[in-house]
C-alpha cells in the first residue's frame, strides 16, 4: 500500500523536530542579557523560557544540568606551539578539572543515546594562563546568530492551547532560515557512540592561535577519544546508563583523549558555527588528555567553576563568532543564579552501582 505524503503542517513539525533536541542546548548558551536585541529579548523571556521547557531546579546549572566532576592531565607534546604562544600547547604536563554532562536544565533527565553530551574542561598551567572550554558531541551549532536563535525560539515556542508548536509559525521560519534544515539534519544523523568515553567532543565555535611573530590562525578543535568506539548499547532499564557506563570506565582505567586542532582551509567560515568544515583542513595532534577520577557535584573540584570558553590563556583569542559572547554571558548569570541557592543533592554519584532499578533510577 502506498504510503500518503505529508501535509505541509506535518513536515513542518517533523522538520523542526530535527532541531528540537539541540535548541535546548542553543537556549542554555543564549538566555543572556538584553544586549542580544534589547528591544525585543531579554533574559527574563529568555529565562522564562528556559523555565518552561526544563522546569524549575534551584541550585542546578541553568544548563547541562545533570553531571560530574573529573580531574587529570593535559599533557602538551609542542605540535601546535608554531600557531599559539599558549603555555598549555608547550611540552609538559598541567593539571585539569572537567565536568561530563547532558545538554539540558533537567538535572534528572533520563539518559537515551542522541542526547547531546558534553565535555568541559580548566586546564591550569603555572602563572595563571588556564584555558577552560565548554565542547559538545554534535558537529555544528544549530544557530549561527543571537537574532536567528531568537527567531527559533518564537517559532518552536509551544501553542498554551495544544502544547505543541504553532505549524504555521514553523513554515514561516522555515522559509526565512533555509541553511538551518542542513544543520539540524547533520545534528540528527551524527553518529552515535556508546557513552561519555568513547564520544568526540568538539568546540563549534572557531578561535585565533596567535604565534610568537603575531600571525594568527583560525582553529577549531575536538578532544577525540583513544578508547576504541563501540556500538551504541542502550539500557532502556537504565535511568542513568550512560553516567553509571563513565562512573565504571573511570574506575576502571584512565580515559584519554587526543586534542586535535583544526586549521580553517580557504573556503571555511569562521565565524559562523553552523557552518562545519571541509574534510580536507590541517589537523594538528596538540597532546593528550588523561582523566582519573570522577566525584560527586555535591563536593567535587568542578562545582565553583563557570566552563566560560572565554577563559583563555595568552596565545588564544576568540573570533568574531557572535555565539562565544553570548555563550560567556549565559554562564556568569548562570553561576550568578545557582550561588544565591541552596546547594541541591546531585542527581549523579560516583557511588552509584551498576545495576539498574536502584533510587538514581527512579528519578524523574
Amino acid at each position: 500500500m502506498a504510503t500518503k505524503p505529508l501535509v505541509p503542517s506535518a513536515l513542518a513539525l517533523r522538520w523542526l523536530g530535527v532541531v528540537a533536541a539541540p535548541t535546548a542546548l542553543a537556549l542554555g548558551f543564549l538566555w543572556a542579557g538584553g544586549w542580544l536585541t534589547p528591544h525585543n529579548l531579554t533574559q527574563t523571556s529568555l529565562l522564562d523560557a528556559l523555565r518552561a521547557v526544563d522546569g524549575t531546579h534551584p541550585g542546578f546549572r541553568r544548563n547541562h544540568a545533570k553531571g560530574v566532576c573529573v580531574t587529570g592531565w593535559f599533557e602538551g607534546n609542542g605540535n601546535a606551539a608554531g600557531l599559539s604562544t599558549a603555555s598549555v600547547l608547550q611540552p609538559g604536563r598541567v593539571p585539569v578539572v572537567g565536568r561530563f554532562a547532558l545538554a539540558g536544565g533537567m538535572p534528572f533527565q533520563t539518559d537515551a543515546p542522541a542526547k547531546v553530551r558534553s565535555m568541559a574542561l580548566r586546564l591550569m598551567p603555572p602563572g595563571g594562563q588556564e584555558w577552560r572550554m565548554g565542547i559538545n558531541d554534535i558537529p555544528v551549532f544549530p544557530v549561527r546568530t543571537p537574532q536567528e536563535f531568537q527567531d527559533l525560539q518564537l517559532a518552536s515556542h509551544p501553542d498554551p492551547a495544544t502544547g505543541k508548536p504553532d505549524p504555521a509559525r514553523v513554515q514561516a521560519f522555515r522559509a526565512a532560515h533555509p541553511w538551518l534544515q542542513a544543520a539540524g539534519a547533520q545534528i540528527t544523523h551524527r553518529p552515535l557512540s556508546s557513552g561519555f568515553a568513547d564520544d568526540t567532543y568538539r568546540s563549534l565555535d572557531s578561535f585565533l592561535f596567535v604565534a610568537k611573530d603575531g600571525t594568527k590562525t583560525a582553529v577549531r578543535w575536538s578532544m577525540v577519544p583513544s578508547q576504541p568506539v563501540t556500538p551504541i548499547d542502550v539500557h532502556a532499564d537504565d535511568h542513568d546508563y550512560l553516567f553509571r557506563q563513565l562512573i565504571d570506565d573511570i574506575h576502571a582505567h584512565p580515559l584519554q583523549w587526543r586534542l586535535v586542532v583544526t586549521v580553517a582551509g580557504n573556503h571555511d567560515v569562521i565565524d559562523d558555527p553552523s557552518q562545519g568544515w571541509a574534510d580536507d583542513e590541517r589537523r594538528i595532534d596538540a597532546g593528550t588528555l588523561t582523566l582519573t577520577t570522577v566525584e560527586s557535584e555535591e563536593s567535587g573540584p568542578c562545582t565553583g567553576i563557570t566552563f566560560d570558553p572565554l577563559v583563555l590563556p595568552k596565545g588564544i583569542t576568540p573570533s568574531g563568532d557572535p555565539i562565544l559572547q553570548a555563550r560567556s554571558a549565559a554562564y556568569m548569570r548562570s553561576f550568578a543564579a545557582r550561588s544565591g541557592e541552596k546547594p541541591p543533592v546531585p542527581a549523579i554519584t560516583p557511588t552509584m552501582t551498576a545495576a539498574p532499578g536502584g533510587a538514581e533510577g527512579k528519578k524523574s
